[in-house]
């Protein structure tokens, strides 16, 4: 009863902020595979569409490619925003253009059902994985290293 008190008190002083994270714990898991995974999704959706003539699976391609270019572009900004560091930046001064250019590219195949697009897509997430991997991606962000 007293420590709830005390903490209601302490929250009119100060009010408690709200924290944000790709999860609800910021459990620093980041790795460039969720946002291939993601592209990929849409590059094979994008082909199933273009050799298919049934107008219904066709309308339900588009639906789910525009959701998994939108989650590509969830796991991109996350990784950008919360585990490259100012001293990533200094490794690799063109870190913001390329993510800038693949979260524009996300966007492109959303808008598009060329399949090229998604290779686009899957180019510049190469470029980002290579940058994670030589930031010490996978030793620093998951468990055992990244699997197979």
């Amino acid at each position: 009863m007293m420590k709830t008190r005390l903490l209601a008190l302490v929250d009119r002083v100060a009010a408690p902020t709200t924290a944000h994270a790709h999860c609800d714990i910021p459990c620093g898991v980041y790795d460039p595979e969720q946002a291939r995974i993601e592209a990929e999704s849409c590059l094979k959706i994008a082909q199933k569409y273009a050799d298919s003539d049934d107008e219904v699976f066709r309308a339900r391609c588009v639906g789910i490619k525009e959701e998994r270019a939108d989650l590509a572009k969830h796991h991109l900004y996350v990784l950008w925003s919360d585990y490259f560091k100012p001293e990533h930046l200094e490794q690799y001064p063109n870190l913001h253009d390329t993510f800038w250019r693949a979260l524009k590219q996300c966007s492109q195949v959303k808008h598009s059902m060329d399949a090229a697009e998604g290779e686009k897509l899957l180019g510049l997430i190469d470029e980002i994985d290579e940058m994670w991997k030589k930031t010490g991606g996978p030793g620093t962000t998951r468990v055992a290293g990244r699997p197979g």
